[in-house]
């Protein structure tokens, strides 16, 4: 049966997503955009006050909203994913008027007729036979359909664990605190050879087809880059004239398809050309739901925002007439010392009652600060001199900024387990970023024109504010952990705490060059290099399953859906003056 389906099929079963739990506050397309300068400032009232931040805050407390909903794409285009309710028979001794067209010519179609009988006539009885009610718990083995409206588990095990994932693997350690276990609730192993990534060609990852032209990248992304073989997910990133560039890589994600709030992630991965040539950029990433990689509309304003206070870190350039003086004079030397030209946190808990905002709100009426935050399993790179090695550089972007983009990176929030081979790194952030980032020595063998092994990276973190914490890996071991008192207030610009990431994050992973990142040795890179990846596998606590793209504390699919050409179409680059969206007001700034 499964083969019969293709490769893509993986052994899993997709259903259409049942009716969101969120709910939101949402204004129509052509609403008026507000303006700003060229650098993105506004003219606003004064207002002199802080307001202190509340964390954590009670869940409970935030699951009640107040809707002011028009009808989503999936309210208007929706059927139940059981034919049975559409008043079908599913005999199949029951002719239908137009069963001549599904087998006009049994000679020349048979080897076709074998995935047609499945499809028309084995899927409505799978679906009959397997449908069952359902709860919203949203957990593997659970009995639960996650937000994204995936089925984690049915006959057959088609769902959020690969069957090829060996079962020793189902629970392991964490690396922060050994004695407590994790358990699987999604992996994807890459055994099944030939797989493409296509739009609607998998349940759960989509290959973009874009220029990712944000960090200025040297190739087109091209879903034709990525593939299976020999068990493991390769991208390929290739010499060739394409779009008006001269390259072709590869970006895929789970965007809006499997997400996961808190645990670990890690992938086995063989990093791509030598270890001692500059110029490729791999990565294995993942970012908040509400902004998609590579689509500018959708994460101006959310990138790389994880903020629930409303103050001036919600504000545009983090600044407030001219206020705090520290904000424009100790920030990036290339814009005049400038600390911020962020737009603002689009989302903030700061926005007017009433105006656009995926919800929830917190017991004091405010909305709950909402974005896009990003935290990197690694980018690799080759640096060092005279001699040339490969490193990871492993990370984390922040919004809003402290002073000097200086975090508080003392002994209790700064741990890094081997300094012989992990480092420090000195890059702080920019007008568009604060990073938290170390940087470590590879396995000098994993990679293409090495011995090809793979080594395994990941993330281990906790969300949320006290006690939290980011833990990254690095060939299979603990390599940094950053505490959440690393992103404690900052009196001197004025900002309250930054928690570690509590949006749900899906997972990227991509091949490209970018002068951004570094030096290209275009001379002696060898062409095409691939980047293999043996397995990506999520864990959480036991006691702490959270999964799905659209939980009820997180909701993000009717805002989504609601602005669904910013997440669609690549082409509008800013959510302001391409998509002609307004940000929503705020009252920090005068303006509810």
């Amino acid at each position: 049966m499964a083969s019969s389906l293709g490769p893509n099929a993986q052994r899993r079963y997709y259903q259409q997503p049942s009716p969101s739990p969120s709910t939101t506050n949402l204004i129509q397309a052509n609403s008026l955009s507000s303006k700003r300068n060229s650098i993105g400032r506004r003219s606003v009232p004064s207002h002199n006050s802080l307001t202190p931040l509340e964390s954590p805050y009670d869940v409970g407390s935030i699951r009640h909203l107040t809707t002011s909903l028009t009808p989503s794409i999936s309210d208007k285009f929706s059927l139940s994913a059981d034919p049975t309710a559409w008043g079908s028979n599913l005999s199949p001794d029951f002719p239908e008027s137009d069963d001549y067209l599904h087998n006009p010519d049994p000679s020349r179609d048979r080897r076709r007729d074998r995935g047609l009988l499945t499809l028309f006539a084995g899927y409505p009885l799978i679906s009959h036979f397997t449908s069952r009610t359902m709860s919203t718990n949203g957990g593997f083995n659970l009995g639960g359909i996650n937000a994204s409206g995936q089925i984690p588990s049915l006959t057959g095990d088609w769902g959020l664990v690969d069957l090829e994932t060996p079962q020793d693997v189902y629970t392991k350690p964490s690396y922060a605190d050994p004695s407590q276990d994790l358990q699987l609730v999604f992996s994807d192993e890459f055994n099944v050879d030939g797989r493409s990534f296509y739009p609607g060609d998998d349940p759960y990852w989509e290959a973009v087809d874009l220029h990712y032209w944000a960090t200025n990248n040297l190739e087109w992304y091209d879903p034709a880059a990525i593939t299976t073989k020999n068990g493991a997910l390769e991208i390929t990133l290739s010499q060739q004239v394409t779009h008006g560039l001269n390259f072709q890589g590869g970006l895929m994600s789970t965007w809006n398809k499997f997400c996961f709030t808190g645990g670990l992630l890690e992938a086995a991965v063989t990093l791509p050309g030598a270890n001692n040539v500059l110029g490729l950029w791999p990565a294995v990433w993942s970012m908040g739901n509400l902004g998609r990689a590579g689509y500018g509309a959708s994460l101006e304003g959310t990138w790389p925002y994880t903020y629930d206070a409303c103050d001036v870190g919600t504000a545009p350039n983090q600044t407030l007439n001219g206020l705090p003086q520290a904000a424009t004079i100790n920030g990036d030397g290339t814009v005049g010392g400038a600390l911020s030209f962020l737009p603002g946190q689009r989302l903030s808990r700061c926005t007017c009652k009433g105006e656009s905002h995926p919800g929830p709100v917190h017991s004091d009426g405010t909305y709950v600060g909402r974005a896009a935050p990003e935290i990197d399993v690694f980018e690799a790179q080759v640096s060092g001199d005279p001699l040339p090695t490969g490193h990871v550089s492993q990370s984390s972007q922040w919004a809003p900024f402290n002073n000097e983009y200086i975090w508080f990176n003392t002994s209790d929030n700064l741990i890094i387990n081997d300094p012989t081979i992990s480092t420090f790194n000195t890059y702080r952030g920019g007008a568009f970023q604060q990073a938290t980032s170390v940087v470590t020595i590879t396995d000098q063998n994993c990679y293409e024109l090495g011995t090809g092994c793979f080594s395994v990276y990941g993330f281990e973190y906790k969300p949320g504010f006290d006690n939290s914490y980011i833990t990254w890996i690095s060939g299979g071991k603990a390599a940094w952990t950053l505490n959440a008192g690393g992103m404690a207030a900052d009196s001197v610009v004025e900002i309250a705490a930054r928690p570690i990431p509590m949006e749900p994050m899906y997972l990227i992973v991509n091949l490209g060059m970018s002068e951004n990142f570094g030096t290209v040795d275009l001379e002696h890179l060898t062409f095409p290099a691939v980047m293999r990846v043996d397995y990506i596998r999520v864990y959480q606590p036991k006691g702490a399953i959270n999964i799905g793209c659209d939980p009820v504390d997180f909701p993000t699919q009717a805002y989504i859906n609601q602005y669904i050409e910013a997440y669609t179409n690549p082409n509008l680059t800013t959510w302001v003056d391409d998509f002609k969206q307004p940000f929503p007001k705020s009252s920090f700034l005068g303006q509810c």
